[in-house]
């Protein structure tokens, strides 16, 4: 017998407490006292789709952010159900429905705009399970994950402890895993499992830590946070129309200042922007113009007003276009066109890290090209400038720039008195409509076809 299970055998207060290895996967059952969520703080929609999966027996659980949000007090926008349904019997059972994913197969449930999403309990795969149910890259990076199992083996999946808890709307308990309710409590950040293996299986997951801890302003447990410097070239295996997802989440929350400053100190950022980040590590005026681009989308989202992404990842690249403008100047190729160049190249290269839908490419260019137009003031030149569609958001832009300390010689000033003269308020009213606010209607059907057809078109209520 070796002197370490000596020790534990015959002096056992010497080895510490012992670690029951299924103690994380005991759930704390919080009453409704305890965890103080209210019915009235939760989607009618979320709790219709709840009610029906319980009447026709299964389990049904809201699960994750939304979870962890209602209890800390905020209004969550999105709402997660995890259920012990297979996708195929959540869609039979909700005819307005979807199932989605190959990865990771789910269903959504429409409710007009608002979607329920719909998960199925996860386990870990293993030798016996396809390669159609679970698949892993070589590098552990989950490619698949379609293995079913119990409530418990999917709450050893969740990522974080903060989100392995499970809100009940039968007895309205929550079942919370891995001491996830204290982990909230005490504002903190903490992975499920061993961290590298967890970052190798899905490298956002180090994007949501800094999500997080930049939403909930909680601290990264230390054991969570060491890998994320060194790992965070792993980025490169995600899609990048995944990640222009994820800057989105990361951006347009009204936590854009300090989730920026906390992605630059964990290395995240060059990894989204490489061009930009390039631009802020050795320019002052690149790190100004994009900290204040932080703070002004903070200030408007802040206030209820809306963002748009083309205005955001205008922004964001600008100092980079500026940079790759002036390399075409230097090979003499006049200002306008060195521009739509430097657009182009610009755009092309950031596309290998996140996706830009063209929806916004064209409109990032339109405010890229107007910054040259402002300065043409006479005339019927103004008038032109005026009568663009994206005039509004180019005007912002200049007002952006001058106040990181770019001298335009008074432009923004110009620009905003002209806009109380009687030309432009003649402009204004002729204007067409932003197409950010314009909505599309559908066309009126003009053959209403059989009573049958009919039936299947309406949106059904669970």
């Amino acid at each position: 017998m070796s002197i370490v299970n000596t020790v534990a055998r015959f002096f056992p207060s010497l080895m510490g407490p012992r670690k029951d290895k299924n103690a994380e996967s005991k759930p704390q059952i919080l009453q409704r006292k305890e965890h103080g969520i209210s019915r009235r703080q939760l989607s009618e929609n979320a709790l219709k789709v709840l009610y029906r999966l319980n009447k026709a027996g299964y389990q049904a659980y809201l699960v994750g952010g939304c979870v962890r949000d209602s209890m800390l007090g905020a209004h969550p926008k999105d709402f997660d159900v995890a259920t012990n349904a297979t996708p195929e019997q959540v869609n039979q059972l909700f005819r307005n429905s979807r199932l989605i994913g190959r990865r990771f197969k789910l269903v959504h449930v429409l409710f007009g705009r608002e979607v329920i999403e719909v998960a199925t309990f996860r386990t870990s795969p293993s030798k016996e399970h396809s390669s159609n149910q679970a698949k892993t890259g070589d590098s552990g990076m989950i490619l698949r994950d379609n293995v079913y199992g119990s409530i418990d083996d999917d709450a050893m999946r969740r990522d974080f402890t903060i989100n392995a808890m499970y809100y009940a709307v039968d007895d309205f308990t929550v079942k919370s895993y891995a001491n996830g309710f204290q982990d909230a409590q005490n504002k903190l950040i903490r992975l499920m499992g061993d961290p590298e293996t967890r970052y190798r299986e899905d490298p956002v997951r180090m994007l949501r830590a800094i999500r997080f801890a930049g939403k909930l302003d909680f601290t990264i447990e230390e054991k969570t946070e060491a890998p994320i410097k060194m790992m965070a070239p792993l980025m490169e295996q995600i899609p990048a129309p995944r990640l222009f997802e994820e800057v989105l989440k990361l951006f347009l929350s009204g936590n854009a200042l300090v989730t920026y400053r906390l992605l630059r100190e964990y290395k995240l950022f060059g990894e989204l922007f490489p061009l930009t980040e390039q631009c802020v590590a050795d320019d002052e005026f690149a790190a100004r113009f994009v900290e204040q681009t932080m703070i002004n989308t903070d200030t408007r989202i802040q206030a209820g007003k809306s963002v748009t992404p083309y205005y955001f990842f205008a922004a964001l690249l600008w100092p980079s276009l500026q940079r790759v403008q002036a390399e075409f100047l230097e090979q003499d190729i006049p200002p306008q066109p060195a521009l739509h160049k430097a657009a182009s190249r610009v755009i092309e290269q950031q596309l290998q890290r996140t996706s830009i839908p063209k929806r916004f490419t064209i409109p990032m260019k339109e405010i890229w090209d107007l910054q040259s137009r402002f300065e043409r003031k006479k005339g019927k030149k103004a008038f032109e400038v005026a009568e663009s569609n994206r005039f509004r958001a180019a005007y912002d832009f200049i007002l952006l720039r001058e106040q990181c300390g770019e001298n335009l010689k008074g432009l923004g000033n110009w620009w905003t008195k002209y806009q109380e003269s009687d030309e432009y308020q003649e402009v204004a009213a002729n204007r067409k409509p932003d197409e950010r606010h314009t909505k599309k209607r559908r066309p009126r059907r003009t053959n209403r076809g059989t009573p049958n057809d009919r039936q299947r078109s309406r949106r059904s209520e669970p």
